[in-house]
């Protein structure tokens, strides 16, 4: 074939398939394009009906994954389309294919077992997006999960990506509910039960704070005199607010605790060391030098 002919041959597939090639290029964006809206849309619907932050999560997270379901059945489509504008038949590569499918099905365990690990993982809804989790060892916030991954923000801004299927176990620290355990030391020479009115003192100021009385579900559960510790004795409470919200509720607390223990003088034991010297058989102390460096 000389190029001449080549060429006109060219011409004669971009005059008959190239429109057809455009038309199945524009359509299957176009396709996705409104999936995506109307996930959008349904998303929303569903959100207005629900007010529950967590229902918003889970919508929020089925939604990403059904759009990635279509973009993926949409692109394969398309693929296939164009394939058959060129010429091809393609009922030979489909059964290829699936031949092909079946030996790297074999040897892409891993990837199915991802799909399936993460097909479980959603219908159980263990992790929703928005959710903070630790998994593997890291813990952070979701900000992504579909069948293969899940992908989580540590508090220092690290991007973590979890295969699905290397996930065993998730503790999920923020569904429906969270808590947030408080170890209050104090001096033994402090009076337990004056230290336990004291916390709940402060628990009320702070429920009835407008900033945080949303944020705070239950009047704080004083769990009792925990432990005796070297210095210290340990009285342990916790407290229960909305999803994500412990952390702040709880560093306020601290605060308000620690500023209500300064007013009344309630000693907050810290660590420190007394120096023996030791004495003779007559009870008399060796004598200690002391120096100290000051800079030049």
């Amino acid at each position: 074939m000389d190029i001449n002919a080549f060429i006109k041959l060219i011409e004669n597939w971009v005059l008959r398939s190239g429109p057809r090639v455009l038309m199945i290029i524009l359509g299957a964006l176009l396709f996705m394009f409104v999936a995506k809206i109307a996930v959008r849309i349904v998303r929303r619907t569903l959100e207005a009906r629900n007010k529950s932050p967590e229902f918003h999560k889970r919508v929020q997270t089925f939604g990403s994954v059904v759009r990635y379901i279509v973009d993926a059945v949409v692109i394969s489509t398309a693929i296939i389309m164009v394939i058959r504008e060129f010429g091809i038949d393609v009922r030979p590569i489909l059964a290829a294919a699936g031949v092909v499918g079946l030996a790297v099905g074999f040897g892409s365990q891993k990837l199915v077992q991802d799909i399936i690990s993460g097909f479980f993982i959603l219908l159980e809804d263990q992790v929703r997006v928005g959710d903070v989790v630790e998994i593997g060892g890291k813990s952070g916030v979701v900000e992504k999960v579909n069948l293969r991954l899940v992908v989580l923000r540590d508090l220092h801004g690290n991007v973590h990506f979890i295969r699905t299927g290397q996930i065993d176990m998730v503790t999920n620290m923020t569904k429906e509910f969270s808590r947030y355990v408080f170890d209050v030391g104090v001096a033994y020479r402090e009076d337990v039960d004056e230290v336990i009115g004291i916390i709940k003192s402060v628990d009320e100021d702070l429920r009835s704070d407008p900033e945080y009385s949303a944020l705070i579900l239950e009047p704080i559960e004083i769990l009792g005199l925990d432990r005796f510790a070297d210095s210290a004795v340990i009285v342990r409470a916790r407290t229960k607010t909305v999803p994500v919200e412990q952390w702040k509720v709880g560093r306020e607390f601290n605060r308000r605790l620690k500023k209500k223990f300064d007013e009344l003088g309630i000693e907050i034991p810290f660590p420190h060391m007394t120096l023996y010297m030791g004495q003779d058989k007559q009870g008399g102390s060796p004598p200690v030098n002391v120096r100290t460096d000051r800079g030049q």
